[in-house]
């Protein structure tokens, strides 16, 4: 059995779960709503507020596919209730983000700002403090949604390893290089 798939996900107050004919699995709660599409061989059964995932047989499409799909749907229970976040910060001199509702404004270095559109499902702020670098702060119920649009963000300045300038996530650890040794 998979260690992942065959756990149960427990379904807390205020979240309602519903499974349809076509394995379409919704889940509303306080933060919003979500579906995930199921594959159709995979079962999904809603009982005492315990949501349990079973597949038919030991292939190893099923079974890699058991863990995969409650993977998803404990990160939708999790999203409904409690939400995602993520963090990113701009180092380097000059970099400055700004937001007017969901449009952001990044100043990365380069000879034009860039101007997103960050989703509607998502909510962004920004925090420039004197001092300190910029950070922009990504939350919304969706973690797939969420992580893409923080790594397209990231993608547009990857900090690089010898000043370690750029845009990274706020905690994350970089790699950094010597720089060039003195001459004699």
């Amino acid at each position: 059995m998979s260690r992942i798939g065959k756990q149960p996900i427990t379904i807390p107050s205020g979240v309602t779960v519903t499974v349809s004919n076509e394995n379409v699995v919704t889940v509303k709660g306080p933060k919003g709503e979500l579906k995930e599409t199921i594959d159709r061989d995979i079962t999904v059964e809603v009982k005492d507020g315990i949501l349990t995932v079973t597949r038919p047989t030991d292939q190893i499409r099923h079974r890699a596919l058991h863990g995969l799909y409650r993977a998803l749907l404990n990160n939708l229970v999790k999203g409904v209730t409690n939400g995602y976040k993520k963090e990113l910060e701009l180092v380097g001199v000059g970099f400055k983000a700004a937001n007017s509702g969901n449009t952001l404004d990044l100043s990365l270095g380069y000879s034009h700002n860039i101007i997103i559109e960050v989703p509607k499902e998502l909510k962004v702020t920004t925090v420039t403090e004197k001092g300190k670098n910029p950070i922009v702060t990504l939350e919304g119920s969706d973690k797939q949604l969420l992580g893409q649009v923080a790594a397209k963000l990231r993608s547009l300045r990857k900090p690089e390893p010898y000043k370690g300038k750029g845009v990274k996530f706020v905690g994350e650890v970089l790699r950094r290089k010597a720089g060039k040794a003195a001459g004699k």
